[in-house]
C-alpha cells in the first residue's frame, strides 16, 4: 500500500466516522424532537448547516496548522 493510498483510506475512515457521528448527535434528536413528517424534515434539513458549520471549523483548523507549520515540515 503506498503513501497516497493510505491518506485516501484514513479520510474516507475519518469522513465516515464524522458522518456517522453527525447522524448520532444532530440529526437524530433534530428527527426525534418533532411529531410531524414536514417538521422532522425540515429540522434534517437545517441541520445540514450544522453539518457545514463543523466543516468549516475543521478546514480552518487544519488550514491553520499548515500555515503555522508550513515552514517545519
Amino acid at each position: 500500500m503506498t503513501d497516497d493510498q493510505k491518506t485516501y483510506v484514513i479520510a474516507g475512515v475519518a469522513a465516515a466516522i464524522s458522518l456517522v457521528a453527525w447522524l448520532a448527535l444532530v440529526v437524530l434528536p433534530a428527527w426525534k424532537s418533532y411529531w410531524r413528517l414536514r417538521e422532522r424534515l425540515i429540522a434534517t434539513v437545517l441541520s445540514v448547516y450544522i453539518l457545514a458549520a463543523f466543516v468549516l471549523a475543521g478546514a480552518g483548523v487544519g488550514a491553520g496548522v499548515l500555515w503555522y507549520f508550513s515552514d517545519r515540515l
